[in-house]
Order: structure tokens, then C-alpha cells, then sequence
């Protein structure tokens, strides 16, 4: 099978890309600037960008099935070349926040738009990325062996990056999962405070906790850069998902206490998911470097 795998550097986009090649199907990565040696020698690279769809119908001339990051602005005109070009199946790396109702203006376009196409369609829905931690702590920890951290007691589902692939390349290459909609969480219920406990271990090292304030985070993220300059005001409380303000307050006291278990990759591969212990482990050498 001929699978084209958008947002293809990404963290779940790349472990997408290795699986379908070690499964032997024929891969294609659309990524905006080819570089050497980021993907297997097998993997036909594309240069495109999904914000300009006038790039894409190279890429997905002879494609069978899309692996579809989501950019709700051209969505429609994406899923429409698509469409265009012969590919019978898509899979749309959406957001566990459909699931709840807390995303109406990002994932939850991309969805309809694949399903007004006709084609078959599957949603991934991912909780929290245990990769944000990555992001967000990795460069103080790798520095100073601290995290500075608002609302330790904070808790929810980390869910590790390999588990979303998992489901999105079954989906992408097995029959069965058409219509269907997974939310992907982590298998456990961790609060931040013992999410670092969990990366030190891995480590080996002491890692210190911080408490701050959200204003004296919001400022620590800003300056940090990328991923968590971008993100600060949604991580910290400062705005909703939508966009709209928000009291940062509302975080500590949100009552997850009646939660019970959530559905995991586990319901769809059959094999347990991994946890955030394993996550750390995979990772501490970038938390250490």
C-alpha cells in the first residue's frame, strides 16, 4: 500500500513513517524542508506544505491512504486533492478535546471535512502528550535539574507518543476502523509532582521540584521559546481551548477525582499501553543532553 504520512517530522508523524516502512508498505513523507537522514532510505520525501495545498499533488499522485495532520484552514481543499487523486482511506490525527467538547474550532474541522469527503475516514484523539513534557521541562532540567511547575497536583492521562502511532498506522493499513473515532490517553492517572519524580528515575538523577506562581511560569515559558512560549497562556490557564481567557485559578481546582479509567490504545492494538515510567526511560537521554 502507497501511504502518504503528512506532518511526517512530527512527534507521532515520524513514528507513523518508521512502523509503515518496518511493515514493508510503500511510504511517502510530506515534510516543508527535505533534509538528509531524517527518514529511512525507503521513504520518498515530498516537499509541501498543507497550508498551501497547490503543493501537495505531487505527493499524493498514486496514494492509497493519508495520514492527515491537522490544519483546519484548508482542510477542505486538502481532503478535496486528496480525493481528487485516488486515496480511499484517511486517518486525521485529531484531539482527545473533541472527545470532552472542548475543541469546536481546530481538530473538529479537519474531522468533518474527511467525512463529508465520502472516503473512509478514522479519528486518533490523543490526550495530553507525555512529549509536552519533554518541551516543556527538558531544557531547565538539562540545565539545572529543576522544574519550576505552577500546579503540581495537576493530574491526568500522559500518553506516549509510539501509542498514538500505533493506532493510527493500524487504522491506516488494516481493515475494520473505518468510522471509527479512538481517543488515546495514557494508562495512568499522574499527577505533575510524580511525573517528575518518574523522569528522575529514569535519569537516575535528583530532579527538583519548584513551586511557582502561573504568572512567574508564564514568563519562564516565554522566555524558553517554541513550543512552550507558543502554548503558555493555553498550559497554564490562562486562555481555553478556543482561545478565550481564562483564570488560571480553574486548573487547581478542577475536581478529577470521580475520573475512571480512560480508553487507551490498548482497546484497539490489544497489547497494554505503555506507560509514562516507559516514556521517561525512552527518553532520558534527551533530558539529560
Amino acid at each position: 500500500m502507497t501511504i502518504l504520512v503528512t506532518g511526517a517530522t512530527g512527534n507521532v508523524g515520524r513514528n507513523v513513517v518508521r512502523q509503515l516502512v518496518a511493515k514493508g508498505h510503500d511510504v511517502r513523507a510530506l515534510t516543508r524542508r527535505a533534509q538528509p537522514g531524517v527518514f529511512p532510505d525507503q521513504v520518498r520525501v515530498h516537499e509541501g506544505d498543507l497550508t498551501r495545498p497547490q503543493t501537495l499533488p505531487d505527493a499524493l499522485e498514486g496514494v492509497e491512504a493519508l495520514f492527515l495532520f491537522p490544519v483546519p484552514a484548508t482542510a477542505e481543499e486538502v481532503v478535496g486533492l486528496a480525493k481528487k487523486a485516488g486515496v480511499r482511506r484517511i486517518v486525521v490525527l485529531s484531539s482527545g478535546a473533541v472527545t470532552t467538547g472542548f475543541d469546536n474550532d481546530f481538530h473538529l474541522p479537519v474531522e468533518r471535512a474527511v467525512e463529508a469527503s465520502g472516503l473512509e475516514w478514522t479519528h486518533v484523539r490523543p490526550g495530553e502528550f507525555a512529549m509536552n513534557k519533554l518541551e516543556l521541562w527538558g531544557p531547565p532540567i538539562r540545565a539545572e535539574r529543576v522544574v519550576r511547575e505552577p500546579f503540581p497536583d495537576v493530574a491526568w492521562f500522559p500518553v506516549h507518543e509510539q501509542d498514538i502511532a500505533d493506532v493510527a498506522v493500524l487504522a491506516l493499513t488494516e481493515d475494520g476502523h473505518r468510522g471509527q473515532a479512538y481517543t488515546v490517553n495514557g494508562p495512568e492517572f499522574l499527577s505533575r509532582r510524580r511525573q517528575v519524580e518518574l523522569i528522575a528515575e529514569a535519569m537516575g538523577e535528583e530532579i527538583r521540584l519548584e513551586v511557582v506562581s502561573p504568572q512567574e511560569a508564564r514568563e519562564i515559558y516565554l522566555a524558553q521559546g517554541g513550543f512552550a512560549a507558543d502554548n503558555a497562556d493555553f498550559l497554564l490557564g490562562f486562555e481555553t481551548y478556543g482561545g478565550d481567557e481564562s483564570d488560571p485559578s480553574e486548573m487547581e481546582t478542577f475536581d478529577s477525582s470521580a475520573l475512571g479509567p480512560m480508553p487507551t490504545a490498548e482497546e484497539v492494538t490489544g497489547r497494554p499501553a505503555r506507560t509514562f515510567a516507559q516514556w521517561a526511560r525512552d527518553h532520558a537521554d534527551e533530558f539529560r543532553a
